[in-house]
């Protein structure tokens, strides 16, 4: 399955929203479920609990749903915000990642 294949296919599953509820809903999800991610590593780090790598990846598809709605409330594809963050990170670390780069990036 391709990016915009899961979007097209997440689309079934969203309620009859306008565009400006997709976007509200799909910003107000991500971060949610974001927040449910870090909760699980919250409580392995500081509460002893051990790392349910499972409960994150259940999460990060809940996050993945909310982007492909946030996306499709913004008129754009999966694909195209998946092809803009490689382009960008491309430019800003050209040989991969260096702390160096990291430490003294400018925006531009």
């Amino acid at each position: 399955m391709n990016f915009n294949e899961y979007q097209e296919l997440a689309m079934r599953t969203a309620n009859k929203l306008t565009t400006q509820e997709l976007i509200l809903n799909g910003v107000m999800g991500l971060c949610g479920e974001a927040g449910e991610c870090i909760d699980i590593v919250k409580k392995h780090t500081f509460q002893g609990h051990e790392l349910d790598k499972q409960k994150i990846l259940e999460e990060m598809s809940d996050c993945l749903w909310y982007l492909a709605t946030l996306a499709q409330g913004l008129e754009a594809s999966l694909e195209d915000i998946a092809i803009r963050n490689i382009e960008k990170l491309k430019k800003r670390y050209p040989d991969g990642f260096s702390v160096d780069k990291s430490v003294n990036r400018v925006e531009k």
